[in-house]
């Protein structure tokens, strides 16, 4: 199959205006394809030749302005199109395509709890083609109009508001929208419908789910409103579609996506199991993020991919703002600083980083490399430090000239910047080069030097190049009675790079850079304030703060200037003290599947356990009062996945319940027997009435996760041939079986397989396409096994095997962090 490539879109845009789709599908043919007839309107500005793409199983017929075309001649996925004169077109497609199990094109899912089938689409970059034929590009914009031929029980949802007789649903037309937001999602739902601001707004989700939907509608409709209302304050383009649905559907590949009147969700946001009141505000942050899609990104969209900054830059920001500032969930930008900008920041440093926005995207297959932490994560951060830089209202002033100049159209980033800068006086240009066109991570640290008369003087060194605009905190011990408390004595507000020292009076217990995270850098402590932070961190009064101290932290560990050991030892000391749900799972997340599994030697591993596994016991006993449900369910969840024997929670899952609550929900059920399954106390026997007591597509992933973790020859060994020897698994079942069947404890028993892996992911990336193969990168690979030898055997593949882009961008960046690994454990690279 053929990427497109830009020049290949540049030109085809000079050709052509597209202006309608009229699409119909028929989606009772069967389990394995369905029918699509496309009827494309459009207009050659010249004489000229084309094509358009499509990836059938089978192409029926195809004719151009009523003369036949031959099937035959589709090569790949492009059917060319010759010889156009100037002037109207119409081209007729008939194709039967192929449902997917991998959460691209048209995914087809049967419930495992009640048998019900449903189907959704996912068409972003260029799986379009896996559903009707297209000119697929983002800047050859058109009207849409669908039909759906769907069983009877079945409702059929898409971008517009849909109508139906007789099984058939039609769609009302879209306005101008790129290829890749065309939606539908069909089968038998069970809604929840209202309207808000004389718009319909509805919720859908699997029939198996109804209960758990019911028992959040309230919240996620309040959510909805709230943030809705909030855009509409901000924002002078009025919402631009005709309706509002939210559907959670299942084996869904991204959080969530945007498309016009019809956003897509990951259904594990219905909860059917406990959750923390974080993962709630996570939740509504993903809600908030994709309804900012609908102005930045459905209704002015990029024109070529290397500006897709411009949709997930923006949508993160506003996502985290707008909830912080519409909603009960009122400290988001904690939660973005302790498990966002770590995304960002590690994969701005490593060998396949990225300008947020890059000169230049050759084509399709490197563009979908470029939905990452820098593209997500650093571009919100860099737009909050633009924010601080140039004040809200003159950001909004910008942003609104941007959609009334571009709306229904598409826009690049130099379109973006001019916008911004006709609302200031600053130099928005010079800005955007700093930010947007360079890579890395600055990195601040403080100088204090001593002055007359007891003073200090501050400076600030900077490693890197950007300009910064940042609050550098001033911390005193409290000396009363509680001690181990630091009062804020000021916070100086300071611009970077800074020409001369900054008075600060008497010196601090602690200089904190870059307090309340406005920018986006690594810093570091001088020594004195290092040292209170280690025995003090616990006493910092704002959770926000905790964050971009504990950051510094994870960063010096990862750059091998902080021992993983003393990173232990901060966090047994003061997580049992830490308040903010965020930092407390953001931490024990970093501590146990870096620090524990990477960063020590198998040696120091047990040790390294046993002190999370007391340190959450603490916090098991601190909440025991049940003031603080959230926080006893994190502590919970970690001593399940860190428990070195069986015992404790063998009697847990034997009991159905901890001591003193919470009771064993499925999700902890299953997390219990994975674990039980990794240190051999448990059998395929208990994994089989395990699910047979939780039939759901969850259980379905849980008893995979868990038979692929047990430790015995045989049973890798079928794991093995599930994953790279046949494609039978569906996305999420295979992503399971990966989670469950590497286990540092279980090295010995793996070694073979590290060797095996690189050639049979390299095969099943090549037959299975870019989602397995970013899943065979991500869960499937050996990240236990740190040692030369592995990273040896990567650098060969990467060198001799050429996987596909998808694949060699993972391998890449986990080889980085091989390398890491190796660096902080004190090993030699090859």
């Amino acid at each position: 199959m053929s990427v497109l490539t830009r020049d290949e879109a540049q030109t085809r845009a000079e050709l052509l205006d597209v202006h309608r789709y009229t699409i119909e599908l028929d989606l009772t043919g069967g389990d394995e394809t369905f029918d699509s007839r496309t009827l494309i309107r459009f207009a050659a500005r010249v004489d000229g030749d084309t094509f358009v793409e499509l990836k059938p199983a089978e192409l029926r017929s195809v004719t151009l302005d009523g003369h036949p075309l031959d099937p035959e001649a589709l090569d790949g996925n492009r059917l060319a199109l010759p010889n156009l004169t100037a002037g109207e077109h119409e081209l007729r497609v008939d194709a039967r395509m192929r449902y997917s199990r991998t959460g691209e094109g048209m995914h087809r899912f049967t419930d495992p709890t009640d048998g019900e089938t449903y189907v959704y689409t996912q068409l972003f970059m260029d799986d379009v083609q896996r559903v009707f034929a297209a000119f697929d590009q983002p800047d050859l914009k058109a009207v849409f109009e669908l039909s759906v031929q769907a069983p009877q029980d079945w409702t059929v949802l898409a971008n517009g508001i849909t109508e139906h007789t007789d099984g058939v649903w039609k769609a009302a037309p879209t306005p101008l929208i790129s290829t890749y937001l065309v939606a539908v999602a069909a089968g038998p739902w069970h809604s929840v419908r209202t309207e808000h601001r004389g718009l319909p707004f509805g919720l859908h989700c699997r029939r198996s789910l109804a209960p758990h939907l019911d028992a959040d509608c309230d919240e996620l409709l309040d959510v909805t409103r709230a943030c809705f209302d909030r855009y509409h304050e901000k924002f002078d383009e009025p919402y631009p579609f005709d309706s509002y649905d939210q559907a959670f559907v299942p084996e869904f590949n991204a959080g969530a996506m945007e498309n016009p009147g019809l956003v897509t969700f990951r259904d594990e946001f219905v909860y059917r199991s406990a959750v923390t009141d974080t993962e709630r505000q996570t939740r509504a942050m993903v809600i908030a993020h994709e309804m900012a899609h609908m102005w930045f990104g459905d209704l002015v969209t990029l024109k070529w991919w290397d500006d897709i900054w411009l949709n997930e830059s923006f949508a993160e920001y506003m996502g985290y703002q707008t909830l912080t500032e519409a909603t009960r969930f009122s400290d988001t930008w904690t939660d973005f600083g302790v498990t966002r900008k770590s995304w960002g920041y590690d994969a701005d440093q490593r060998p396949s980083t990225h300008p947020v926005a890059p000169e230049a995207v050759d084509d399709t297959a490197s563009a979908l490399l470029n939905f990452d932490g820098i593209s997500y994560a650093k571009g919100a951060s860099a737009l909050r430090q633009l924010v601080a830089w140039l004040g809200e209202k003159d950001f909004l002033a910008g942003i609104n000239t941007h959609f009334a100049r571009h709306k229904f159209a598409n826009a690049t980033l130099a379109d973006f910047i001019d916008n911004l800068a006709g609302a200031t006086d600053r130099d928005v240009h010079a800005w955007a080069d700093a930010w947007l066109r360079t890579t890395g991570v600055d990195t601040l640290t403080p100088r204090i030097a001593p002055g007359e008369h007891g003073t200090c003087a501050l400076t600030v060194d900077r490693a890197g190049n950007r300009p910064h605009r940042i609050a550098a905190g001033l911390y005193d011990r409290d000396l009363g009675d509680d001690g181990g408390q630091l009062v804020l004595r000021e916070r100086l507000h300071l611009d970077l790079p800074q020409t001369d020292a900054h008075p600060i009076g008497k010196r601090p217990a602690l200089l904190l850079l870059n307090d309340g995270d406005l920018t986006y850098a690594k810093v570091r402590f001088d020594p004195e304030s290092f040292e209170t932070v280690r025995k003090d961190l616990s006493g910092l009064p704002e959770p926000l703060t905790r964050a971009v101290v504990w950051n510094a932290l994870r960063d010096a560990v990862r750059d091998g200037e902080l021992a993983p050991g003393a990173y232990l030892e901060t966090a047994r000391t003061h997580l049992p003290l830490e308040t903010d749900l965020a930092i407390v799972q953001g931490v024990l997340a970093f501590a146990s599947t870096y620090v524990t599994d990477r960063y020590l030697t198998p040696e120091e591993r047990p040790a390294a356990l046993a002190t999370l596994s007391e340190l959450c016991r603490d916090l098991i006993r601190r909440t025991e009062d049940g003031d603080n449900p959230g926080l006893r369910l994190i502590a919970v969840r970690h001593r399940i996945d860190v428990a070195a024997h069986p015992d404790t929670i063998a009697a847990w899952l034997a009991d159905g319940t901890v001591p003193g609550g919470p009771e064993l929900d499925p999700e902890l059920r299953w997390r219990v027997l994975a674990r039980l399954a990794v240190l051999g106390a448990t059998d395929e026997a208990a994994i089989a009435a395990e699910l047979e007591r939780d039939p759901s597509a969850t259980g379905r992933e849980g008893a995979a996760r868990c038979r692929a973790a047990l430790p015995d020859p045989e049973t890798k060994a079928r794991a093995w041939q599930a994953m790279f020897g046949s494609d039978d698994l569906s996305n999420y079942l295979f992503t399971a079986t990966a989670r469950g069947f590497w286990q540092p404890e279980q090295a010995d028993l793996v070694r073979a397989y590290v060797e095996r892996y690189y050639a049979d992911a390299v095969a099943v990336a090549d037959r299975r396409g870019p989602a397995i193969a970013d899943a065979a990168g991500r869960w499937a690979f050996p990240a236990h096994a740190v040692d030369a030898d592995t990273l040896r055997l990567g650098r060969e593949c990467l060198r001799d095997a050429d996987p596909i882009p998808a694949l060699r961008r993972k391998l890449v960046d986990q080889l980085d962090d091989l390398t890491r690994a190796l660096r902080v454990q004190g090993g030699q690279e090859n």
